[in-house]
């Protein structure tokens, strides 16, 4: 004989509250967060299937959702504050785009890893300086790069990479 404190009716159906609840898949996030919608569910079942000769204490209610609301501000805050971070290092970024642009047409000196294989096939790093001309900057996964020609060729160049930046000097006119 099933005890009626617990057995749950939904559409006129009377179900066994185990069984019934077993039923019910609660969605959780693919982090295995708690949602708001799950928490809501279990203070719903909560208060279902309380002793109602021994209810329990609003006060703990409250509680649970007060501390439920808190996690959800602080949440709410974490999100809010990477979304800030995204926008400062975009921010940063363009600044930086904007002064490396007033580098084109000024010589530049900077360091180019070479990677080149041996005879026997080994592969043989070394670093050379070249010195070239700024002709653009271009943004490559997100890191701003200078675009230098040297020799007749282009280079991407990594600003960690330069070593030295001055003006073109022209030689003068002997008449």
């Amino acid at each position: 004989m099933a005890n009626s404190l617990n057995t749950i009716t939904v559409d006129g159906v009377t179900y066994n509250a185990d069984a019934y609840a077993a039923t019910q898949k609660t969605e959780t996030k693919k982090n295995d967060e708690l949602g708001k919608e799950a928490f809501l569910q279990l203070l719903v079942a909560q208060l279902k299937n309380q002793d109602p000769l021994d209810p329990q204490d609003n006060s703990s209610y409250i509680a649970e959702l007060a501390q439920f609301s808190a996690l959800e501000q602080m949440t709410n805050v974490a999100s809010n504050l990477e979304d800030l971070g995204k926008v400062v290092n975009n921010i940063d970024t363009s600044v930086l785009v904007g002064q490396l642009s007033s580098m084109i047409g000024k010589n530049i000196d900077w360091v180019e890893t070479i990677n080149e294989a041996d005879e026997e096939g080994n592969p043989l790093t070394h670093q050379e300086t070249m010195t070239g001309v700024v002709s653009g900057v271009v943004l490559i996964e997100g890191n701003p790069k200078i675009v230098a020609e040297a020799n007749g060729e282009k280079y991407q160049v990594d600003i960690s990479n330069i070593g030295h930046v001055y003006e073109a000097y022209e030689a003068p006119v002997v008449e």
